[in-house]
């Protein structure tokens, strides 16, 4: 019966740790740039977007689809860096444990 009170008592424990693994994403920041830094997206760790820098010089209606393709490859540079972040604080929280490969925790 300790062993069950012992798990009970780690899970719990794992709980907690994802909850405040969760706020954490949530209050963290990632960037994505391009164009070379003339656009610029911030993520939340979780993948809101924070933010959107736009330089001036990009601004002109015939720059328009210039301007959506760096939006997109932004995006996609900033959800990139918030995936990764996700993904190393879960391993970190969940070093030690005895989770199968390629088992990914919810979220």
């Amino acid at each position: 019966m300790k062993d069950i009170m012992g798990m009970m008592g780690k899970v719990k424990e794992m709980q907690e740790k994802m909850a405040s693994l969760q706020t954490e994403l949530e209050e963290a920041e990632v960037e994505g740039t391009a164009g070379g830094g003339l656009v610029i997206v911030r993520l939340s760790g979780k993948g809101a977007m924070k933010g959107v820098e736009i330089d001036a010089s990009l601004l002109v209606p015939d720059e328009k689809e210039v301007l959506e393709d760096l939006l997109i490859a932004a995006h996609a540079m900033a959800r990139e860096a918030s995936e990764r972040m996700t993904q190393e604080k879960t391993q970190e929280l969940t070093a030690g444990l005895p989770i199968p490969p390629g088992f990914k925790m919810p979220f």
